[in-house]
């Protein structure tokens, strides 16, 4: 079984230790039932978990569906392999892409209106220290990573008056 962890789970639990009720998501059903099953135990909060691929339209349509009206959203993905730079193909970099860059930037296209209609919102985009200083071996992370962290900074400056 492969555990529901790290920097997700995290904000998840202290999300949770807040108060907020919670839409999770991941790809293993197993792992991810089990957190969420641990989140309600100890913190007493209402948390759905959608297992699916959300990189997918067809995943994100799962998570959005179970969602409903969002006030808080947190983009996670595990980054794609390092490599060294010969290595690295258009593929690569449109895997690298979607994953890190372009499903965050679909979530917050669907979700961010109605959080300005409504007056309050928050999106939090987990990256990586690579944005400041990127590293050699994750040329693929380095990119997708930089590329979202410019885009959001862009649309902060649109939004942010808004709520």
């Amino acid at each position: 079984m492969r555990r529901f962890r790290g920097l997700g789970l995290g904000c998840a639990r202290a999300l949770a230790e807040a108060g907020v009720d919670l839409v999770i998501n991941a790809r293993g059903a197993e792992a991810l039932d089990a957190a969420a099953g641990e989140i309600r135990s100890e913190f007493g909060v209402t948390v759905e978990a959608v297992a699916a691929d959300v990189t997918t339209e067809a995943g994100r349509a799962l998570v959005l569906d179970a969602a409903g009206e969002v006030d808080i959203l947190v983009t996670n993905a595990g980054g794609p392999p390092p490599g060294m730079w010969p290595d690295w193909r258009r593929e690569d970099f449109i895997a690298a892409l979607d994953a890190n860059m372009l499903t965050p930037i679909a979530l917050m296209t669907a979700l961010v209106p109605a959080m300005m209609e409504r007056g309050w919102g928050r999106v939090v985009n987990i990256t990586s220290q690579a944005v400041k200083a990127p590293i050699a071996v994750l040329g693929l992370s380095n990119s997708a990573r930089t590329g979202l962290t410019g885009y959001v900074a862009g649309t902060a400056r649109q939004v942010a008056g808004r709520g």
